[in-house]
């Protein structure tokens, strides 16, 4: 897919930088920006190049929430005799679950504004720092409609149920020092230090780790956020530690340690990822 809502770069390490471009609309979501994401996290995955994704938004926005080019009709799903359409699949959701099914870690540098869909996309992003100019906003009742990008499995999740209600019921606009303290953002920076932190911690991942011990370990995180009991993480783990610890990787990590070198890790997101995975889907349990 020819991008046109997005620009993507790579360095040397192995981080592409996914940059949402439509600085003019402080980079507000479009159903085309919303298939562009896909089709980037689906190369990503696919590229054993990309070791992790650094997200950011071009401008001074991070991403103001969809677009209300359209007026008071933006959110209509009736058709133009006023009946209603079929249910059609929320775009920041579809968005969400690909990200929640990514391979490769997710940083999040949010350098500016992000408000509804432009905060609600983050949230399966595995780490989210913040710009000194950045706000937030969860303000679906203020504009008369209601949470998505599956935001209401993935907030109470990371900032607990009581601080999750709190934004969302009063839907009130808050900068990055509220969100800090209510485990939104781990950490907030300087704007100039913002994108050099989130390449550092990048770097860091990239350098000293087997990619498919992190895409493992990666799914093993989010998906067992919905287990009933940690049993079913033990079952998943005691097969993923057998598998890693007879891999080429498992001992590459031991001796590296031993040897006091870094590690050349081998294996392929693409090729090696084990017969089990994707783990959650009922069927790899028969």
């Amino acid at each position: 897919m020819d991008l046109e809502t997005l620009r993507v770069g790579m360095d040397d390490y192995g981080v592409m930088t996914l940059t949402l471009n439509r600085p003019d609309r402080l980079n507000a979501f479009t159903t085309r920006m919303g298939r562009e994401l896909i089709d980037v996290f689906d190369r990503a995955d696919r590229d054993d190049a990309v070791r992790v994704v650094v997200v950011t938004g071009a401008g001074r926005g991070f991403c103001a929430g969809a677009d209300l080019a359209s007026g008071g009709s933006t959110f209509d799903a009736r058709d133009a005799e006023g009946r209603q359409t079929a249910v059609a699949r929320d775009e920041g959701g579809l968005v969400s679950l690909r990200i929640f099914d990514s391979k490769k870690p997710v940083i999040a540098a949010i350098n500016g504004p992000a408000v509804g869909v432009g905060i609600t996309h983050t949230l399966p992003m595995d780490i989210r720092l913040a710009s000194q100019q950045s706000k937030f906003g969860f303000v679906f009742a203020r504009r008369g409609i209601a949470p998505e990008a599956a935001s209401g499995w993935f907030l109470p999740r990371i900032v607990g149920i009581s601080q999750a209600m709190e934004w969302v019921a009063t839907g009130r606009v808050f900068g990055p020092e509220e969100a800090l303290e209510g485990g939104l953002v781990s950490e907030v920076l300087a704007p100039e230090a913002l994108l050099p932190r989130a390449y550092e911690l990048a770097r860091e991942i990239a350098e000293n780790t087997s990619p498919v011990s992190v895409a493992l370990s990666r799914q093993i995180m989010w998906k067992m956020l919905g287990a009933d009991h940690p049993m079913e993480a033990h079952r998943i783990d005691s097969r993923a530690v057998a598998y890693m610890g007879s891999s080429a990787d498992g001992r590459e990590g031991v001796m590296s340690f031993l040897e006091k070198r870094p590690p050349k890790f081998e294996l392929s997101v693409d090729q090696d990822m084990p017969d089990f995975y994707p783990f959650w889907e009922p069927r790899r349990f028969d």
